[in-house]
């Protein structure tokens, strides 16, 4: 798929500021349409109310903010971290204060916002951040909000773009949100026809959803044994550890004490969780 490359050094690199400004300013952002992709624009033109609180995050272009804007929408709010990318959008939607445009890092962002409009974000977040994304998302939403957009149903052999698939996804957000619809897109463009996931995930209002950092794991059969006697606590609906089992998400009904938390898994002396200084 020539239209997702993107990377012009090495993906061994970080992918932080510095690495997503390189790729604007080398205008190697093979993954941009030109336009807002179809299913997005179907999906919102589904939104009623014309004064929600919208949000693209990794905002790219922005050609959704445009999109809504023309559909007659007051409240749009893009971030992006590539500062050279904002000069542009700043520029391009001078006269258009309906559209907030953020220099900054989505998971520093505040906020509450109605919808989160996914559009290659996600899948351009290296894998380790995948939880975080859930618990940065479900922070960010309003009581009743949705996120909504695409996600990829395949993988790449490198990234950026990372993929995934149903099943994964539905392990990583169960808990925290309510899973209204995720299906294969019979409108994507013609190179990504038939990869991508048409999502609406509702925000479990419910639920407590908690970032915590984990020190100790040093594999996959611990990551799962932690993982289960988490998970086996009262009130626990979720517990997603990430994949360099650096950090973990944990969705329960009620706080857990980090006491408790703590001598769940101090089986073996290694293990500290430590609630995250977000």
């Amino acid at each position: 798929m020539e239209d997702l490359q993107c990377c012009v050094t090495s993906c061994e690199k970080p992918l932080d500021q510095a690495y997503w400004d390189a790729q604007y300013k080398a205008k190697a952002t093979g993954w941009d349409l030109g336009t807002v992709s179809p299913p997005i624009q179907a999906l919102i033109d589904t939104i009623e109310d014309k004064n929600s609180a919208i949000l693209i995050p990794g905002g790219g272009n922005s050609y959704e903010a445009e999109y809504l804007l023309q559909q007659g929408f007051t409240n749009i709010t893009v971030i992006d971290i590539a500062p050279t990318l904002i000069e542009v959008l700043q520029q391009k939607f001078v006269n258009h204060p309906n559209v907030k445009i953020i220099l900054g890092d989505f998971f520093e962002h505040q906020g509450q916002y109605d919808w989160i409009i996914e559009q290659t974000f996600f899948c351009a977040l290296p894998p380790t951040m995948r939880p975080k994304y859930v618990w940065k998302m479900h922070q960010l939403l309003a009581p009743k909000g949705k996120l909504v957009g695409l996600l990829f149903n395949r993988e790449f052999e490198q990234g950026p773009p990372f993929g995934g698939n149903k099943v994964e996804y539905i392990n990583l957000f169960s808990g925290a949100f309510t899973i209204e619809k995720m299906e294969v897109c019979t409108n994507s463009v013609a190179p990504r026809a038939n990869t991508e996931l048409g999502i609406e995930f509702k925000k479990n209002a419910e639920a407590k959803v908690h970032l915590y950092e984990f020190e100790g794991i040093t594999c996959s059969g611990c990551k799962a044994t932690v993982s289960e006697k988490l998970a086996s606590l009262d009130t626990v609906l979720n517990v997603t550890m990430n994949s360099n089992f650096s950090e973990v998400v944990i969705t329960s009904t009620e706080k857990v004490a980090l006491k408790k938390l703590q001598d769940t898994v101090s089986f073996d002396e290694k293990y500290k969780i430590i609630k995250a200084n977000y």
